[in-house]
């Protein structure tokens, strides 16, 4: 009995993990001028204040890359 629970338990914690991989990735139109908007608001920021080193400008790609 304990063992049969602690397996369902065991299964609905990863389908539940999981279901954000199954979200839909179309992308609509909002989603492409949000990202628009994004990106000339880093583009922006950048020039207002550009990175101070090799580092900081590696830091902001990274950022960027997961965001």
């Amino acid at each position: 009995m304990r063992r049969t629970t602690l397996t369902a338990l065991t299964a609905v914690l990863l389908v539940t993990l999981m279901l954000p991989l199954a979200a839909c990735q179309s992308e609509g139109p909002a989603e492409r001028t949000g990202k628009s908007l994004d990106q000339a608001g880093q583009n922006l920021r950048d020039t207002v204040d550009p990175p101070s080193g090799p580092a900081e400008a590696a830091g902001r790609k990274l950022d960027r890359t997961f965001q």
